[in-house]
């Protein structure tokens, strides 16, 4: 056969020969039956535990008179108030002393590191077992009480009868708590840094708070938004600390939302009404997610 031939010939075998492989069709109806069973079993899980809870809790709040409610409510506009607090000193006041904290535990010492397994216990006990230890040390005749009265010889204040001393108790209680997480965060974020940089900034005499400001912070600076977004998500509906810690006392002056809308449900069997109070805080809930959403999918995330 001569070589026009050959190449008159070739198309019509690689024509051919481009054919889908027998079983090809099977194989991949196979692997989505394979799909659908194992994605099965976590969308029911989805719909039951997530959508459905959520969808129903909007249906409940979705009448215009629960809100006029809330407004009338002596206790609502407080709450609001105490929720801003809690939140904004909350997570404020624990995200930048554990990102100064993190520096210290940076430092190669052996008792820095012993010092480092003792500050993240109240973060390893469970959250009502630290709140409940706060609560009895801020009792009448408690530990804080008791300190007063032998180093100063004053009669502490009884702590849950003020709206202030409350609310102060909670900040103090979550900050307590959950510092320890973040300083651990952090600490991991710094380690990624290259010591090159520090050594250059070393030589041009940046050393202490310059080296903080000039570089630790900027090099964090998107990976610190984003915790802090993470963390007010999470500090919003924070529910055990202000529960067990205060308990809303006195006569609920220092509730937040998640705990107001706790005692609407059950204390006062109101459910739709306590649904709507924890559903008001979604004007503030859906901005933050947007721009968590955005920071992550943008590359200034990363360190």
């Amino acid at each position: 056969m001569s070589t026009e031939q050959l190449l008159a010939v070739a198309p019509r075998l690689s024509a051919r020969g481009s054919g889908r492989p027998p079983g090809r069709g099977r194989l991949r109806r196979s692997d989505f039956r394979w799909a659908v069973a194992f994605v099965a079993p976590y969308a029911a899980v989805f719909l039951a535990f997530v959508a459905y809870p959520f969808g129903y809790a909007l249906w409940m709040a979705s009448k215009p008179s629960l809100y006029a409610d809330l407004i009338t409510d002596p206790l609502y506009l407080p709450t609001i108030v105490n929720t801003l607090l809690f939140v904004g000193l909350g997570v404020n006041i624990k995200m930048f002393l554990a990102l100064l904290l993190s520096g210290f535990f940076l430092r190669r010492r052996w008792w820095i590191k012993a010092l480092l397994a003792f500050y993240v216990l109240p973060w390893l006990i469970a959250a009502a077992q630290a709140c409940i230890s706060f609560h009895w040390m801020l009792q009448q005749q408690g530990l804080v009480d008791g300190l007063l009265s032998a180093l100063f010889g004053i009669d502490g204040p009884i702590w849950f009868n003020d709206r202030w001393l409350a609310v102060g108790a909670n900040i103090v209680a979550y900050t307590w708590k959950w510092m320890p997480f973040w300083t651990v965060i952090f600490l991991a974020a710094r380690m990624t840094i290259p010591r090159d940089i520090y050594d250059s900034a070393a030589v041009d005499g940046a050393t202490g708070v310059r080296r903080f400001v000039h570089i630790t912070f900027p090099l964090l600076a998107n990976f610190y938004l984003v915790c802090t977004l993470l963390s007010t998500l999470w500090t919003l509906g924070d529910f055990t600390t202000v529960f067990v810690v205060s308990g809303g006392g006195p006569g609920g002056y220092s509730d937040v939302l998640a705990t107001l809308g706790f005692h609407y449900a059950f204390d006062t069997s109101r459910p739709a009404l306590g649904v709507a109070a924890v559903m008001s805080a979604l004007p503030v809930l859906i901005p933050i997610v947007i721009m968590l959403m955005r920071r992550f999918q943008s590359s200034e995330v990363r360190l």
